[in-house]
């Protein structure tokens, strides 16, 4: 059986609105809330993992990966620094190319509206990514199911006359830039870059593993494949928000899970524990962890490394350096390795004894059983981890294996990330 858990979110005016950490000040208007539901695809609701959907996704997010470090080397004149930490793979020639695979993990996503009127769609929302992209009214069948947006239908719609070209491993096809007025959570980002898609690979089929009708980047402009601001900019000028910073509390357990645009919720975290760390290079959300462990035992070369928080991935991936050590001497866990990537599995019956530990700050943060565990194989007695590596990569992806644990605060205006303890 194969296990895709889908996370929907559904935009709704708070009731009263949620309080502002001490150093969060509202200037205006009142924070909107996202709420999450979260059902599964699986036939029973159990979690059991296939390992093709796994190298799909491990593959998807170093395509992913790929093209936002040419990105951010197009937008700055100067490599990433994490560029010379990972292997680029060649793509297709690129103008504004926006990788597209289905991404068989966890979806977080919701509601936003675009154009004059405004017309609805569902969006992934993706820290780990910087354009926001949506079905064309004028995709053939491959889009059937999916909302599509009609820029001759809105009056404050503007062809930016900008092709780009969405990939989706093997394939590609091209799409258009618009310029419209986008609407989520009760804000209004005016003059939003927005790419319209003219064609969908199957996996973007709505009725098998892609709910959502599209993607909304949340990352910086550094790594942004199009010629305007991302979402999150955009927000950020408008001057609409109390404050720009975005809060998420991620779970898999239905009606659990929010995110709040303009502030944070206070009630669903302990506010002594919040913890921030800088951004060190504007881009990513990224950020240097202290340290990982594992039963009281730290992983040495995990000490200072670089990572990167992304909502947008559901494991946690790391170099081969830092997964060979965490996995050194644990009874029966076993690799399985297809080119640069590899996971690992660990016999069920003691798979919750090495769950890691994630420091931020100084302050450790624990990844529950239940979210390291990524479920059983059907052909053996093991289970699946939720730390992979790729070989080709010298810095850590912190993916919602780890996000589920904690409260995550993105704080635009600061550059900085903050972790808190969930209540």
């Amino acid at each position: 059986m194969k296990f895709t858990a889908i996370c929907a979110l559904f935009v709704v005016a708070a009731i009263g609105s949620p309080t502002l950490p001490p150093n969060v000040h509202s200037n205006m208007g009142h924070t909107q809330r996202i709420l999450l539901n979260s059902k599964s695809n699986a036939a029973n609701g159990s979690r059991v993992f296939d390992p093709s959907t796994m190298w799909e996704q491990l593959g998807f997010v170093h395509r992913k990966y790929s093209a936002t470090m040419r990105a951010y080397e197009r937008n700055t004149g100067s490599p990433h620094s994490l560029s010379s930490r990972f292997n680029v793979h060649s793509v297709a020639k690129r103008d504004g190319n926006v990788p597209l695979v289905n991404y068989y993990a966890d979806l977080w996503y919701g509601e936003i509206e675009v154009g004059t009127p405004p017309q609805k769609f569902t969006a992934v929302f993706d820290t780990g990514s910087s354009d926001l992209f949506i079905p064309s009214n004028k995709c053939p069948v491959t889009c059937d199911g999916h909302e599509q947006y009609d820029p001759a239908a809105s009056s404050t719609a503007k062809d930016s006359g900008e092709p780009f070209v969405l990939m989706y491993g093997s394939g590609e096809t091209s799409g258009e830039e618009y310029v419209d007025d986008v609407f989520v959570g009760g804000y209004k980002a005016e003059k939003q870059t927005v790419g319209a898609a003219l064609v969908y690979s199957a996996e973007f089929n709505k009725d098998v593993s892609f709910p959502p009708d599209g993607l909304s980047g949340l990352g910086f402009p550094e790594i942004s494949e199009f010629e305007g601001s991302p979402l999150f900019q955009t927000l950020d000028e408008s001057g609409e928000l109390p404050q720009s910073v975005i809060g998420f509390k991620l779970s898999t357990t239905p009606g659990a899970s929010e995110m709040v645009i303009g502030g944070t919720n206070t009630s669903l975290y302990h506010s002594e524990t919040l913890t921030y760390v800088p951004v060190t290079e504007k881009g990513y959300w990224q950020v240097v962890i202290d340290g990982i462990s594992r039963s009281g035992e730290e992983v040495i070369e995990s000490q200072a490394a670089p990572a990167i928080i992304d909502t947008g991935t559901t494991m946690i991936i790391t170099s081969s350096t830092i997964a060979q050590s965490f996995y050194a001497n644990i009874p029966g866990a076993k690799a399985q390795t297809r080119g640069a990537v590899t996971y690992w599995t660990i016999p069920c019956n003691i798979i919750n004894l090495y769950v890691p530990t994630f420091t931020f700050g100084g302050r450790p943060f624990n990844v529950s059983a239940e979210a390291f565990n990524l479920g059983p194989d059907d052909l053996s007695s093991d289970c699946m981890t939720g730390i992979a590596a790729d070989s080709d990569m010298g810095f850590t992806i912190v993916g919602d294996v780890m996000l589920t644990n904690t409260y995550t605060v993105f704080d635009y205006t600061n550059a900085r990330v903050g972790f808190a303890d969930l209540v």
